[in-house]
């Protein structure tokens, strides 16, 4: 019984103390709620305050708007005002200035129908006056007007030639000076010899005994150099010499040099010719090959394909009018790369090409065709630039085009054939040159004579006073100089002179 009365009293303490814990609980939580309640009036208190100061503030901040809203709209006003004022005038203006106008337009249909009147008269007046005028000039209007065309189409004509006079004296001298500069230091750094051969060799023998040991028996040594070479061997009386005759120089310099070692020698036999021959050919070769690399080499050209190397040294073998093609072209090559370097071209690609422009010649007595086309074909097979093909192929004026590197050479080309002594001339194609020269200018019409001069570089024409005119005369002289360059080949140029004058003959009896 004990333990169950402690249980009640522990279960009755814990109730007991249960619900004093709650009590005070209960206690706590009014004061707290008390609290509470006296803190939100206090704040509910404080937003009235504070809402009443916003209210007051608002107020006054939508009286300040509302002021100045007045104030802008009074201005605004006023500016609308001021603009409706400004439009009203400028609409009075414009209603003015329409009715102005107006009044124009009327007037001027009036002055356009009073001036269609006046031209109707003045048309009417015209013909009348055209009508009196045809029958005082006895000619009819049309007439009249190719009249007047033909004479001024003679005005026209005088004007233009005395236009094309006075720009070709001044283009002419400009280009002169120019052209003279030019050239002038061109061949100023530019001094060569001329070399001179023919299309024959001549070989000096030792004694007139020799000449029959080179004919040998029944001629068998002569027919065996000869079928060896290629080469005409001539035996004739000159003394204590013989002639090798070819048109290949070539080979004409390959019999040359065996026929000196046979004589040297003194052993001639049909064998031992072959032998000779042979080592004279493996000797023009390396000949061939060591004048092209020193000519590539003073003209400072280098990397120069072989095959062009060869073709550029048989150059010392060949001639052109008496002069050495291969001196010739270095003249060129030199020559070229001064008037580029004046002008300012690449002096390099000019040089290339002035070097190689005759080597065509080095072919063309096995090649049909101009040695320009030729040079300009063998060249392509070899050389990059289409600019130095270009020059080769343009030098002679063979194309239809013409550019900067193919005046160049072709320049270079004739100042270095037509200074004096450089080539030779036959008497009779000299001759034949002057007559051709005077014929061109004979058949003009109103020549009276004519006169090459100069050895050809000129020609001085006479002619009628009575059928050519001053300004007839320059056109005869263009016209004479373009009958000339289209029908002529002549190293460097041919001056025309046009002569006409009138004399007065009377007799004192």
């Amino acid at each position: 019984m004990s333990a169950f009365i402690i249980i009640f009293i522990s279960l009755a303490c814990l109730i007991a103390g249960g619900a004093a814990g709650l009590y005070v609980k209960q206690i706590m939580a009014t004061k707290k709620f008390q609290q509470a309640q006296k803190q939100a009036e206090s704040i509910i208190e404080e937003a009235k305050t504070k809402n009443k100061e916003i209210l007051l503030e608002a107020k006054e901040q939508a009286i300040k708007l509302r002021n100045s809203a007045e104030v802008e709209y009074r201005d605004r006003r006023s500016d609308i005002n001021r603009l409706e004022r400004r439009l009203t005038q400028k609409d009075e203006n414009l209603d003015r200035k329409m009715e102005a106008v107006e009044r124009r337009e009327h007037n001027l249909v009036a002055k356009e129908k009073e001036a269609q009147g006046i031209r109707a008269n003045l048309d009417e007046l015209k013909k009348k006056e055209l009508q009196q005028l045809e029958v005082i000039s006895g000619m009819t209007s049309t007439e009249a007007k190719q009249q007047l065309m033909s004479r001024l189409e003679i005005e026209v004509r005088e004007e233009a030639s005395r236009k094309v006079k006075e720009w070709e004296s001044q283009i002419t001298e400009e280009a002169d000076e120019k052209a003279r500069k030019i050239v002038s230091a061109a061949i100023q750094r530019c001094a060569t010899d001329v070399t001179s051969e023919v299309a024959i060799s001549t070989v000096p023998l030792p004694s007139d005994e020799m000449k029959g040991r080179l004919i040998g028996r029944e001629g068998r040594n002569i027919r065996a150099l000869e079928h060896a070479t290629g080469v005409d061997l001539i035996i004739d009386d000159t003394p204590e010499a013989v002639t090798l005759a070819c048109f290949d120089p070539v080979r004409r310099e390959i019999a040359r040099v065996a026929l000196t070692k046979l004589i040297l020698n003194g052993r001639i036999h049909p064998a031992r010719i072959e032998e000779v021959v042979e080592k004279a050919k493996s000797e023009v070769d390396e000949t061939i090959k060591s004048e092209g690399e020193k000519t590539a080499l003073k003209a400072g050209v280098p990397g120069l394909h072989p095959e062009l190397i060869k073709l550029l040294g048989r150059l010392k073998f060949r001639t052109s009018y008496g002069q050495n093609v291969l001196q010739h072209s270095l003249e060129v090559s030199y020559l070229a790369a001064m008037m580029a370097n004046e002008i300012g071209f690449n002096h390099d690609l000019a040089k290339r090409a002035g070097l190689l422009h005759d080597i065509g010649k080095a072919v063309d007595h096995q090649v049909e065709g101009p040695h320009a086309s030729i040079g300009a074909d063998l060249v392509k097979q070899w050389e990059k630039s289409e600019q130095v093909v270009a020059g080769i192929a343009e030098h002679h004026g063979e194309t239809s085009d013409f550019s900067t590197i193919g005046f160049i050479v072709s320049a270079a080309d004739a100042i270095s054939g037509g200074r004096p002594g450089a080539r030779g001339e036959s008497l009779e194609h000299y001759l034949k040159r002057l007559e051709n020269l005077e014929a061109i200018a004979n058949s003009f019409e109103g020549v009276e004579k004519s006169y090459a001069i100069q050895a050809g570089r000129e020609i001085r024409i006479l002619v009628k006073p009575d059928s050519i005119d001053d300004l007839g005369s320059l056109r005869m002289a263009r016209d004479i100089v373009k009958k000339i360059q289209d029908n002529l080949e002549y190293p460097g140029q041919i001056k025309v002179t046009v002569i006409r004058e009138t004399r007065a003959v009377e007799y004192a009896k």
